[in-house]
């Protein structure tokens, strides 16, 4: 899982949210639902979204965390089939609905957006690619270090539950207390509640063998 407009310009989709007022929401608030018609996507102006799968007995499992900058929900309204995650703010957001009116409208007068949405689809395709491969592969260590690097490359705060975190990687709560206890005895993160802070990115990097220009040319 990855923070998936992290390598693209700042600001690049800011053309989406200039001609439409946003969408206020506040924490808790069911963005989109897995199965329903998808009429727009989303641009995230600021705040914190999660997108989501659940299983028919209830089980979830954590797909992708947005920051401000993002577009998520954008697969399933260009193929034009139901969605299949959920959306849910995880705190108060300022969202811009791009429906298809929005989006042609934005293209024709800046047919290089048609380019950077090209992009941003191929690499959602290879990051989930990427994630079904470390899920099924690589030991849970290595699956939350990977999962806090994609959320917080250089370090600094990252807002998310030991729960979210359990989520996204197929692992269990009591395991990722336990890995992130261990990585906070080594001094590589600091742990809150809710939330923790990358100290020392550089070490989970490493114990993913990799080197921080490994790790862009793998995303």
């Amino acid at each position: 899982m990855n923070d998936l407009h992290l390598d693209f310009p700042a600001g690049l989709w800011e053309p989406f949210a200039k001609s439409r007022p946003p969408i206020l929401c506040s924490p808790g608030y069911l963005i989109y639902l897995q199965g329903t018609e998808a009429t727009c996507f989303y641009y995230l102006k600021s705040g914190r979204v999660k997108s989501f799968i659940q299983s028919e007995d209830g089980e979830e499992r954590v797909l992708n965390l947005y920051s401000s900058g993002s577009l998520f929900g954008e697969a399933s309204f260009f193929d034009e089939l139901p969605r299949v995650s959920s959306a849910v703010a995880l705190s108060p957001c300022q969202l811009v609905p791009i429906d298809r009116e929005l989006v042609t409208q934005e293209i024709a007068g800046n047919p290089e957006l048609a380019m950077a949405m090209l992009k941003y689809l191929a690499r959602t395709v290879r990051l989930l690619s990427s994630q079904v491969d470390q899920m099924a592969f690589r030991p849970a260590r290595w699956r939350v270090a990977r999962f806090l690097l994609s959320l917080a490359p250089s370090g600094g705060r990252v807002l998310c539950s030991q729960e979210d975190i359990a989520a996204a990687v197929s692992a269990s709560r009591v395991t990722v207390s336990r890995i992130l206890n261990s990585f906070e005895q080594r001094g590589w993160v600091s742990l809150g509640y809710r939330e923790l802070t990358l100290c020392r990115p550089e070490a989970l990097r490493e114990l993913c063998g990799d080197d921080p220009e490994n790790t862009k040319k793998r995303l």
